[in-house]
């Protein structure tokens, strides 16, 4: 497929899972890749899987916490491949071993969270929408989570978080609307990255059965709803976002 070609895309959190499968996807569509990741292994190895297909990518192992090397980064993807176009903003995660009950929690953790699944996504976006501002073009998609509808226990941290995106979604939109950019945000359900492989049997049993299509999805399901939304075919589609659950809750 071209639906992407001259197009250049910038994909956060793209070493592995949901990213992974994005930057392949946005890869085989045409378009120029950069991806932005702490894991240099996984995320080598997401670069020769796209070279192996014979797209082009760029690669910058980056602590998305640190604002001055994420600008670089970002300026590194630039030079190399030319201006963003398109924008995936997934780099996220609960606390994972330190989650508790919210009383139980400590504020290191919710800075940690709220930092990496929400102020990252501010500072990515507001160093590249200038650009597309610009140039009158843009796709930006954001990670949000379909925890943001359930309310779900033992993260209330990431809920809020991830609340804050879709929030920052609709309301980005709004602005960016009049300079031909959308912004719309996926929302994925407990789909089959490592987190879920993870979790111990009676948990991950727990999950699948509130499933009502009966499986978890796969990163390629979530990539394919953000292609979508970054394509042209969803060009009069802003503000909005995109629950990809199998059903377990609706939107």
């Amino acid at each position: 497929m071209t639906r992407f070609e001259g197009r250049t895309a910038l994909v956060t959190g793209g070493a592995n899972g949901i990213g992974r499968a994005s930057a392949i996807a946005f890869a085989e569509q045409g378009a120029r890749v950069g991806i932005l990741d702490i894991e240099e292994g996984p995320l080598a190895e997401t670069a020769e899987a796209i070279r192996a297909k014979g797209g082009r990518v760029v690669t910058v192992v980056t602590d998305m916490r640190d604002r001055a090397a994420v600008k670089a980064a970002i300026g590194q993807v630039e030079a190399e491949l030319g201006p963003i176009d398109l924008l995936l903003n997934n780099v996220g995660q609960t606390a994972r071993k330190n989650a508790s009950e919210f009383l139980d929690s400590v504020p290191e953790t919710w800075d940690f969270v709220v930092d990496l699944n929400l102020m990252v996504t501010f500072y990515v976006t507001w160093t590249v929408a200038k650009g597309m501002k610009e140039r009158g073009f843009g796709r930006i998609v954001n990670i949000s989570s379909d925890s943001t509808l359930v309310g779900e226990r033992s993260i209330v941290d990431y809920v809020a978080a991830k609340s804050g995106v879709s929030g920052f979604t609709r309301g980005l939109a709004r602005e960016l609307a009049p300079f031909g950019i959308t912004v719309n945000a996926v929302a994925p359900g407990v789909t089959n990255t490592r987190g879920p492989k993870q979790l111990p049997k009676e948990v991950y049993d727990a999950a699948l059965a509130e499933i009502p299509l009966g499986h978890l999805a796969e990163p390629e399901d979530i990539a394919n709803a953000i292609t979508f939304l970054a394509s042209q075919e969803a060009r009069c589609i802003t503000g909005q976002m995109l629950t990809v659950n199998g059903g377990r809750i609706f939107y």
